[in-house]
């Protein structure tokens, strides 16, 4: 049996001031740090082989507060699977260091949901704008998606088969694995792995540094 522990960032500063997001690479509030380290917390004793991040800041900078506190000690140490120069660069030459690092790898699957030209807009005042019904259906709906971005459904297309082609084979191997992620990227494995439809997922909430944690033992899932 092993373990996959799924983490939505911390509240972002964007978050905090109502701001659709997506793809802006933004950082954690005050809050979302705090919220990073408590769960960190929740999350100390569990193990933890492997680590998976977005290329975006917030999720990457979740994931480093909350193994501080994590029991092994260990260093979170990013990898560069695609730069060639940094992955040579960045080698570890210490058997005994190598042991001592949870590697921690970068995907753009991973990453939010692109807001389109929503992006770096007030929601509320983008409700005024466009009415709540609109905005809404933009937000909510599964398929589909606001001017130039992605729907639930476009984000699930890159999310899932990154999820079974990469992440899987580590908890079938028996290793435990870290996900700090996005709401959406995250509702997409959720959807995965409880076998959800579309008009299910869209109503599932998964808040700011809470972290999940499901076990998976020869093919099957159970929440922890």
């Amino acid at each position: 049996m092993s373990k996959l522990i799924i983490m939505r960032h911390g509240q972002s500063i964007w978050n905090q001031r109502n701001l659709f997001t997506g793809w802006v690479d933004v950082p954690l509030s005050e809050k979302g740090v705090e919220e990073a380290l408590n769960a960190g917390k929740e999350i100390m004793d569990e193990p933890i082989d492997i680590v998976y991040v977005s290329t975006l800041i917030r999720s990457q900078t979740t994931a480093v507060l909350a193994l501080l506190s994590h029991h092994t000690q260990k260093t979170p140490v990013m990898q560069h699977p695609h730069n060639e120069k940094e992955s040579k660069w960045g080698k570890v030459h210490s058997d005994k260091t190598e042991k001592e690092i949870i590697p921690m790898i970068p995907a753009w699957e991973l990453n939010e949901r692109m807001y389109g030209d929503l992006q770096g807009l007030n929601k509320a005042e983008t409700a005024e704008k466009y009415g709540k019904e609109q905005v809404h259906i933009w937000r909510r709906s599964f398929d589909v998606a606001p001017p130039h971005g992605e729907s639930l459904k476009m984000t699930s297309e890159r999310t899932i088969p990154y999820f079974k082609e990469r992440i899987l084979p580590h908890l079938e191997k028996g290793e435990n694995v870290l996900i700090s992620a996005h709401g959406n990227s995250l509702r997409s494995i959720v959807m995965f792995i409880e076998n959800l439809s579309g008009e299910e997922v869209v109503s599932l909430e998964i808040p700011t540094g809470k972290p999940i944690i499901y076990e998976y033992n020869q093919g099957t899932w159970s929440k922890s």
